[in-house]
């Protein structure tokens, strides 16, 4: 299984970092994982602002070629995995521009006749770990699950993907926020996953 990490935070000496690490540690003892890659959006210098006008079309994105690296690695990846804190409900803006350049029309899906388009993302899974200030229900009981509808059904089913798994880790910047635990728990699951 080639597995794909996208890692979205500015700081190297945060819990998100420690997660990511932990990802890796369990990766790399993972037997199914035979190939890894990490791609860390701020590392890169990933530009998130989308450009439209009579030289860049929104239509051409799916062959936009400074865009070609990074669609060549999702298209490598049997599973991809998203390391991002959850501001104000949703992911950082700087993955958000990542998504929104990606997974464009002709690459991610196609547009046919009928309501939903076909997804072009077929046959990969998806783990999103996110970490937030507030409580772990926030997401669920304040804003009807938005996090996990926009992530999934909005974005993964749309394209194709429909394996995906969730670890929405609350409470992170609480001194009784379990976050050796937590971190145990990602680790542990990316040791042993299969597919």
């Amino acid at each position: 299984m080639k597995t794909l990490v996208i890692y979205t935070y500015p700081n190297r000496k945060s819990l998100n970092y420690a997660f990511l690490q932990k990802v890796i540690k369990g990766s790399k003892e993972n037997p199914n994982i035979t190939e890894l890659q990490i791609l860390d959006l701020y590392e890169e210098g990933f530009d998130p602002l989308l450009v439209f006008n009579e030289n860049k079309r929104r239509r051409d994105m799916y062959r936009d070629p400074s865009l070609e690296k990074y669609r060549n690695q999702i298209t490598w990846a049997d599973k991809i995995v998203f390391v991002y804190p959850i501001w104000w409900g949703r992911p950082p803006a700087m993955l958000m521009g990542y998504i929104d350049q990606l997974f464009a029309a002709n690459f991610a899906y196609r547009d046919k006749k009928g309501l939903l388009p076909e997804g072009l993302l077929k046959g990969k899974s998806v783990v999103c770990i996110s970490t937030m200030k507030g409580p772990a229900k926030y997401p669920l009981l304040w804003l009807n699950n938005a996090h996990k509808v926009l992530m999934k059904k909005a974005l993964f089913n749309f394209v194709g993907i429909k394996k995906v798994k969730f670890f929405e880790f609350g409470n992170m910047e609480s001194p009784k926020g379990r976050q050796t635990k937590k971190l145990e728990i990602v680790y542990q699951y990316f040791k042993k996953v299969e597919r």
